[in-house]
């Protein structure tokens, strides 16, 4: 038996350097610490018995035993957030959203609950200027490194010179299909609402997220993805309205009805793109010739979140390349870190879903931040969504 005690009595060695442990990993405080192993009563009789106080230590943040995050379907490894939940003792709730509007109108109306989110690249700004967003403390982030990372991917992080969030992945927008039920080969979104209406009809899925189903419309046209002009909104408009008789659903989580056999085609983001090919070869992942979205995922802080030590240990630990490959593994989106990318396997990036060749790429477009607050895309999405 040590000669620490808890309450009065004797604790195990194994009990004290469990505490030990849990002090190191910041789950609990110094004083905590102190307490628990009764360390803290031997210390004040030494200091009165020598004449000592003891020396100033700035004691380790408090985790506590819980926090949230806000994210998308089928985004993350599982494992990731039990082995955090194991090295810190913090219980992770996943919170999942289909659009940036839901998480936008989440945090406007306060009391969200989350200590860490994942908001898309065109977003960033928009919560800052609401002031939503926290500044990140960097010196917390001891994993992240700035220079093993791709520009092109993460500017929209920093805003003058602040920086607000750090990058998870990128990827495209495109669309999955079934090729065993629609065999018909597809190469564009013209391809991909007409089939909608015929052979597809009653088996397509389209997002239920204004930026990408209103800007693969736009695309039908040759529009810009991020259009905000009213004649080509309302050309969008009357093709959403056309093809809504015949989708199966308006819905961002959409492997469940394609793996059943439900659902036939879809709008898909890179990574379910590449998780449904990967276990199921037959269903193929589309870039649209004409262009759509290529974006960036980040990591955030709300400014009101109600544990924030919990949010930097999380985040600090998603940034370490070791976790992180794992998370790219099993989410198949492609990382923005050349740490991860030296550590993924040759056959992941060769994968022309992850890396597609530089002709499909070239035409894609980031979204714009207009068009997440812009009124008239809302009420087109609104009117579709109820037509």
């Amino acid at each position: 038996m040590s000669k620490s005690y808890r309450d009065g009595l004797p604790i195990t060695s194994e009990e004290f350097v469990s505490q030990l442990m849990r002090l190191k990993r910041g789950s609990i405080g110094r004083r905590d610490f102190l307490g628990l192993t009764g360390l803290g009563i031997a210390t004040a009789v030494l200091g009165r018995e020598l004449g000592l106080s003891p020396t100033p230590v700035n004691a380790a943040e408090n985790l506590g035993d819980r926090m949230s995050i806000a994210t998308w379907p089928n985004y993350h490894d599982p494992a990731t957030f039990e082995n955090f939940t194991k090295d810190t003792g913090v219980a992770v709730q996943v919170n999942v959203f289909g659009s940036n509007e839901e998480m936008l109108a989440k945090l406007q109306a306060g009391g969200s609950g989350w200590s860490l989110y994942v908001p898309t690249n065109y977003t960033i700004s928009t919560y800052k200027k609401l002031d939503i967003i926290e500044p990140l403390d960097m010196s917390k982030l001891g994993n992240f490194d700035s220079k093993s990372e791709d520009g092109r991917f993460t500017a929209e992080g920093a805003i003058d010179g602040v920086v607000y969030a750090v990058p998870k992945n990128w990827g495209t927008t495109g669309f999955a299909v079934n090729t065993k039920k629609l065999a018909k080969p597809m190469t564009t979104w013209k391809d991909f609402w007409d089939v909608a209406m015929a052979e597809g009809d009653g088996r397509t899925m389209v997002h239920d997220y204004q930026l990408t189903t209103i800007g693969n419309a736009l695309k039908y046209f040759g529009f810009s993805f991020n259009s905000l002009k009213s004649d080509e909104l309302a050309k969008a408009e009357e093709l959403l309205i056309k093809a809504k008789p015949h989708l199966f659903a308006v819905s961002s989580d959409y492997q469940p009805p394609m793996r059943a056999g439900d659902a036939w085609m879809t709008m898909c983001w890179t990574n379910d793109g590449a998780q449904l090919n990967r276990d199921i070869p037959d269903i193929a992942y589309v870039l649209g010739k004409e262009g759509g979205e290529i974006w960036t995922d980040f990591y955030a802080i709300p400014k009101d979140a109600p544990n924030k030590p919990a949010g930097y240990a999380l985040l600090n630990y998603l940034m370490n390349p070791q976790v992180a490959v794992k998370e790219h593994l099993a989410n198949g989106a492609p990382s923005t870190d050349a740490r991860v990318n030296a550590l993924l396997p040759k056959e992941v990036l060769d994968n022309p879903i992850l890396y597609p060749a530089a002709d499909l790429l070239s035409p894609l477009e980031f979204g714009a931040a207009a068009t997440l607050t812009d009124p008239a895309r809302a009420e087109l999405m609104a009117r579709f969504k109820s037509a």
